[in-house]
């Protein structure tokens, strides 16, 4: 498991998760975008949702628990890409997630 460091505040992400959010986030942060990264909590961690503002003045950090990077998933990376830029920003979705909208969405990819 690895962390996303917004300021003060971590936030725990398995690391392949985190590996392809820190690529989607580093691509908007570079077109200097603001736009929300939102989540859901698991019932562990209280359900609920989760929503960061972040912009190219945000302080970030990623930080992975393993030693070796993630392998890129460039479907995965693609549709969280083209999800971000709807109005509720960067939402988090697993990989099962994002092959089914891939399928269900081919002319947005």
């Amino acid at each position: 498991m690895g962390f996303l460091v917004h300021g003060e505040h971590e936030y725990e992400f398995d690391d392949r998760v985190l590996a392809h959010l820190k690529v989607v986030i580093g691509q908007k942060l570079m077109r200097h975008e603001g736009f929300f990264l939102s989540w859901s909590k698991t019932p562990d961690e209280g359900s609920g949702r989760i929503s960061l503002w972040l912009s190219p003045a945000s302080t970030l950090a990623f930080r992975f628990g393993g030693s070796k990077p993630p392998e890129i998933n460039m479907l995965w990376l693609k549709v969280l890409s083209a999800r971000s830029h709807a109005s509720r920003g960067l939402v988090v979705i697993t990989e099962d997630e994002a092959e089914s909208f891939a399928r269900n969405n081919p002319d947005l990819l």
